[in-house]
């Protein structure tokens, strides 16, 4: 909802970076008539999302077990900081700007609450709150100077380590804590999931079947193998009809129109006098029957004009 709105606000953010005259004049107004920026539903509900998204981030990759025989759940007390810093990010953005440290303050006097409320969810929605109102209250201040602009390799850097610290968390959390329900309705970490996946028939016979491929495409060449690739996933469906014919590929087209009369006679739904699930069920398969005869005769067809072609 943020990206969209942002697509309304181009207008306003080339002024703002061109100093377009007529928005410096209501910058200035606002600024007189305002100490500080006033509040906006905005802003509020970008900033609890982002520093809710970053707390709750940080709070699932703690791992809940031991690891070594180390405990590391009292890295909850970095979900603080993380609200806090979200709040700080959406704070600084644009004509506004605050300090970092009422809002960090804010809300680790809230981090004792967790021991009384006993829920990880409405903790983080107090600290949040605690959060923004301090910023908004205390911190917050008009952008009156520009920010001086870093260097390339610089921002490049910060760049590449929020990336980093981000995905980092994120992998903690699928490794360490995230789970899989099956069918029994138990649930299973996901790591040990993917490492049972990789032992199973399903996986080794596709590894086997890629690297066959792999050493096809080197001794073969890559194009092909790719005409063998689409040879093979059946584009032209000519494959599985003489399966629902129950013939081979060899068979002649007098083999397949014999076959498809038999089958018609066997399958037509007016012999069918049962329930009309039964009827149903003898409709689809004489429609596959129809569809399959139809693909193999276009195909005959396709095959005698190629050859008239290359006779001529």
């Amino acid at each position: 909802m943020g990206w969209l709105r942002d697509l309304f606000k181009i207008p306003t953010y080339v002024a703002d970076a061109n100093n377009d005259r007529q928005y410096l004049d209501w910058f200035t107004h606002q600024v007189r008539n305002n100490k500080k920026p006033p509040f906006t539903t905005v802003r509020f509900l970008g900033s609890c999302c982002v520093s809710y998204l970053w707390g709750q981030l940080v709070y699932i990759a703690i791992p809940e077990e031991e690891i070594n025989g180390i405990n590391f759940r009292p890295l909850i007390i970095l979900v603080p900081g993380a609200i806090a810093l979200g709040t700080w990010i959406v704070g600084n953005v644009g004509k506004e700007r605050g300090s970092l440290w009422i809002p960090l303050v804010a809300s680790y006097l809230c981090y004792p609450t967790l021991y009384y409320i006993g829920d990880e969810s409405t903790w983080m929605c107090l600290m949040v709150l605690a959060s923004y109102l301090s910023f908004d209250s205390f911190a917050k201040q008009w952008r009156l100077k520009p920010t001086k602009k870093k260097s390339l390799r610089k921002r490049l850097a910060i760049v590449l380590f929020c990336v980093i610290l981000y995905a980092s968390l994120w992998s903690s959390y699928f490794y360490m804590n995230a789970t899989i329900t099956d069918n029994d309705g138990e649930e299973i970490k996901l790591s040990d999931a993917v490492k049972h996946f990789l032992t199973s028939p399903i996986w080794l016979d596709l590894k086997a079947s890629l690297e066959a491929t792999w050493q096809q495409a080197l001794s073969q060449g890559f194009w092909a193998t790719w005409r063998q690739i689409v040879e093979l996933s059946d584009p032209r469906g000519e494959i599985n009809a003489y399966k629902i014919l129950g013939l081979s590929q060899t068979a002649s087209q007098s083999e397949v129109t014999s076959r498809w009369r038999t089958l018609s006679r066997e399958h037509h739904p007016d012999k069918i006098k049962g329930s009309d699930e039964e009827r149903r069920k003898a409709q689809e398969v004489f429609m596959e029957i129809q569809q399959a005869y139809e693909i193999l005769s276009s195909a005959k067809n396709r095959r005698q004009r190629r050859n008239r072609k290359s006779t001529t």
